[in-house]
């Protein structure tokens, strides 16, 4: 088996071990074991690994929820789920099927009692899939695209985006009430901030108006005067119904990132699970990493959790785990070592892929199929180009949502 073959083989074996060790079904059964629920129980499960986490609560709950609704990324709903409403919807951009699912969400949770439950899955992914907009359907797809495009991080948009909601920062809880609402939210946040998980539907909101405004200023964003005016409205500063518990996070996915690289023989070594910067930076870094320890005669992993963002330069395809595993092939080439980098929900960006793959034979097959790898870059082509070398990595639907991972390995 050449050097090649072996690494790809390593790092598909690392990703798979990896994902299913945080696969949030059993978190969610944790969360729920043990729990009494008196009066009428309604479940809603809203964000990108919805559908997994729904399955597990009606695996312990069955018949006594009264009604319950999944809404979810097209593609991540996997069948029925005894009488549940399974809508998929919109992301990373909102949709009128995120619109409409979550007005139906409203709907299920209106008119309950003190003595009733509002049963909350929600995992990342739930800030496109989980709204009602207080400004215009488009506008709100604009503003959107508007964040994403300026590179700004998690927090920044969240921050944004809750005041322009019905159902954010807070205000699902506010409409839930005077029911109890037992919220399980799988973190894909550094530092697993309540309040800007999915922006916080069900947890009093941190952030001010004053940085919600200086966000705006930051990155030149162009907001109509309506939107203007509900960013100086604040959000609720406390909930008297709701019980928050986290489960999951990019920490737990890391751990089990280096036991996989143990189980391979590699030395692992977990750098950071706060990895926040430009993907094609990281890339460039962890690619000097490799280059750094190559040929040093021991087997190697260093490991990176988080997520970084991509400032966009071009118009091509890609995702910022491609992005950031493209960015360390020249640092790589020729080098017996391998950079991946993986989202844990099994999407990036626009794509059908999970994440890419690049090794220290990458930049020649680029070479070889006549691409530049700084005009790609340049262009936010990683996806086309990593699939001209055989780079990219495609999982499917994992069913979990833990943020990113990224891997290098050093085989001696």
């Amino acid at each position: 088996m050449d050097m090649r073959t072996s690494l790809r083989r390593d790092a598909q074996t690392i990703i798979a071990g990896a994902i299913a060790a945080v696969s949030p079904e059993e978190a969610v059964k944790r969360a729920l074991r043990g729990r009494t629920f008196l009066g009428r129980l309604v479940l809603v499960a809203a964000g990108k690994a919805a559908w997994s986490m729904a399955r597990a609560a009606h695996e312990m709950l069955k018949e006594r929820v009264d009604t319950g609704i999944v809404i979810t990324k097209y593609g991540h709903v996997m069948g029925p789920i005894g009488e549940y409403e399974l809508i998929e919807a919109g992301h990373p951009v909102p949709d009128g099927n995120s619109f409409a699912g979550t007005t139906r969400a409203l709907e299920l949770v209106g008119g309950l009692t003190p003595e009733d439950t509002v049963i909350f899955l929600l995992s990342g992914g739930g800030s496109a899939l989980f709204e009602v907009p207080l400004v215009s359907e488009q506008e709100l797809r604009d503003i959107t695209n508007q964040l994403l495009a300026c590179g700004a991080e998690i927090r920044e948009m969240n921050t944004v985006r809750k005041r322009l909601s019905a159902v954010k920062g807070g205000r699902f809880a506010l409409a839930c009430a005077p029911a109890r609402v037992y919220s399980v939210i799988l973190s894909d946040i550094i530092g697993d901030p309540l309040d800007m998980i999915a922006s916080g539907p069900t947890v009093p909101d941190k952030s001010t108006c004053a940085e919600a405004m200086a966000v705006v200023k930051k990155y030149g964003l162009v907001l109509s005067e309506h939107a203007l005016e509900l960013l100086a409205q604040e959000t609720p500063k406390e909930l008297f119904n709701v019980e928050n518990a986290v489960t999951g996070s990019v920490r737990e996915l890391c751990e089990a990132t280096g036991r996989e690289c143990s189980a391979l023989g590699y030395e692992p070594v977990i750098l950071t699970d706060t990895l926040s910067c430009q993907a094609r930076e990281a890339g460039s870094f962890l690619g000097s990493v490799a280059r750094t320890h190559a040929g040093g005669g021991r087997k190697l992993a260093f490991i990176a959790g988080g997520e970084t963002v991509v400032k966009l330069t071009g118009h091509g395809l890609g995702g910022r785990n491609q992005e950031l595993a493209l960015a360390a092939a020249e640092e790589i080439a020729g080098l017996d070592c391998a950079v991946f980098s993986v989202g844990s929900d099994g999407t990036d960006g626009p794509t059908d892929a999970a994440g890419g793959y690049v090794d220290g034979g990458t930049l020649s097959a680029l070479k070889a199929a006549g691409l530049d790898l700084h005009t790609v870059l340049e262009d936010n082509d990683a996806y086309h180009a990593l699939k001209a070398a055989d780079g990219l990595i495609i999982t499917g639907p994992t069913g979990t949502n833990v943020n990113d991972v990224a891997v290098v390995l050093v085989n001696g």
